[in-house]
């Protein structure tokens, strides 16, 4: 499993979010995208040896996910960013999302 997972659910429809296409930037400018699961969970941005100590960010496409489920919503995109001090820990960072407003924490 990767160092870093996200996982995002669709709190409107009370079920995870599938298909949500998330991008991955690391501190030193590498991008990596993935696409969420039937599970909404998204476990392979990240290989170990690449999760090192800086600012990352990722950035969730609500626009196309809110398309696919013929809903408009106010957030286009939603981009998290965070500091890993230490990369030796799992990170989790989740999404809630509505079609008018989302929330995250730093899960376990």
């Amino acid at each position: 499993m990767s160092p870093l997972t996200t996982h995002v659910l669709d709190t409107a429809r009370g079920r995870p979010a599938v298909g949500v296409p998330v991008t991955l930037l690391a501190p030193d400018g590498t991008v990596t995208t993935g696409v969420t699961d039937a599970d909404g969970r998204c476990r392979t941005l990240c290989p170990r040896e690449a999760f090192v100590v800086g600012t990352w960010s990722l950035t969730f496409d609500l626009a196309a996910y809110f398309r696919a489920q013929g809903t408009d919503a106010f957030f286009p995109s939603a981009t998290l960013t965070f500091s890993v001090t230490r990369p030796d820990e799992h990170h989790h960072v989740p999404l809630l999302l509505s079609p008018f407003g989302y929330t995250t924490y730093r899960g376990s």
